[in-house]
């Protein structure tokens, strides 16, 4: 769902500026990688609002509405409280501010697990409801029955191995995964078993990077790690934590700013001039005609 029509933008902070591009689409995403290779690596952010995917989107070739939102927009403890209303809401706003990428949503515990069945119904809602163009969820070997059922009517998957955040209770945490010689297995098993499924891309995170390596040699469709490897097809990381938003961040996360700072700052710096009655001044009132 692109936007295709004019909109005025004097009256609305939301409403993006139609620009004269196609938006990507999953095939092309999917072709990037020929014959094991990647040419052009895939950029993907994380979006959860309209403005944010305005600023995003003419860098990125994918938007992820990431369930991450729980823990950056709501402060929630995890992902696992996240709900459906909250990913098509969210992926709406996304879409609704972008023209060029693809946007992805997750799919929120709970909402895809118990049979390939489910899985349909709730990635068919959130696709009608948010305009979004595939879906994404955790698993590998044990979800690659419904990734075949999905792609095989219509919706396109985006898988998710390694370090799956909805799985933290099982995990006992969020540290690397594939350190033994069973888990690392497994992770390849998995990416080949999702990539066999009709995945168009794999999520590849938290993962040693030999093991990273692997499971991107062992595939058709292009990895998109994070805390993985740069030898990956692409690379994705929460928009808030590369920008310098939170103090604490998993140590694969690399700040490129420290927007919290300027946030802080500025917000000082407004708090002072509201208090000696230095703003607003004559600039930003409205005086009597003459």
């Amino acid at each position: 769902m692109s936007t295709s029509f004019t909109l005025d933008t004097s009256t609305s902070r939301a409403n993006p500026t139609p620009a004269p591009m196609k938006r990507l689409t999953v095939p092309r995403i999917r072709s990037r990688k020929q014959d094991g290779v990647t040419q052009d690596p895939i950029v993907m952010l994380t979006a959860y609002t309209a403005r944010q995917a305005q600023l995003l989107d003419p860098h990125c070739d994918l938007l992820l509405v990431g369930d991450s939102l729980g823990q950056v927009i709501y402060g929630l403890p995890s992902t696992v409280p996240v709900t459906m209303d909250m990913m098509a809401n969210h992926a709406a706003a996304v879409v609704r501010g972008s023209y060029h990428s693809v946007v992805v949503v997750d799919m929120p515990f709970g909402a895809y697990e118990a049979s390939p069945e489910k899985a349909f119904a709730s990635a068919a809602r959130l696709l009608k409801e948010s305009g979004a163009v595939a879906v994404k969820l955790e698993g590998g070997e044990a979800m690659a029955e419904t990734v075949a059922f999905l792609t095989s009517r219509g919706i396109p998957v985006m898988g998710h191995v390694g370090l799956t955040p909805q799985a933290v209770n099982v995990l006992g945490g969020y540290m690397a995964r594939g350190r033994c010689d069973a888990e690392a297995d497994k992770i390849v098993g998995d990416a080949r078993a999702l990539d066999e499924a009709g995945a168009f891309a794999i999520v590849v995170e938290g993962v040693v990077e030999p093991i990273a390596i692997a499971a991107t040699q062992a595939v058709a469709c292009p990895t998109i790690g994070i805390g993985a490897s740069a030898q990956c097809d692409g690379q994705v990381l929460v928009t808030e934590d590369m920008l310098g938003m939170f103090e604490r961040v998993p140590r694969f996360v690399k700040k490129y700013h420290d927007i919290a700072s300027v946030i802080s700052d500025t917000a000082e710096t407004y708090a002072k001039e509201v208090r000696d009655r230095s703003f607003p001044s004559e600039a930003q009132t409205y005086q009597p005609k003459t």
